[in-house]
């Protein structure tokens, strides 16, 4: 199980890191280097799902701070968003 969660994080890592826009590698590696180990399971899966969502759809959700994104994923756009301005 451990090893697993492990490899998860290592996935999310590199899924963060290699999106295919600079600017979305930047902001989401950054925030998944600074977070992925302190995920539990629930918020590695949901976050997984998250990487899914597209680069131009991310950008405008996170830089512009668009609140029409998907409120599923509310906890991480807040999370990024407060990560940018710090």
């Amino acid at each position: 199980m451990i090893n697993d969660i492990e490899n998860l994080r290592k996935k999310i890592l590199f899924r963060s890191w290699h999106r295919g826009t600079k600017e979305m590698d930047l902001i989401l590696g950054e925030f998944a280097n600074n977070n992925v180990s302190n995920m539990d399971l629930d918020d590695l899966n949901k976050f997984q799902e998250f990487l899914n969502l597209s680069d131009p759809d991310l950008y405008k959700w996170i830089v512009a701070e668009d609140d029409s994104f998907p409120k599923e994923f509310e906890d991480f756009f807040k999370k990024i968003i407060s990560q940018k301005i710090s």
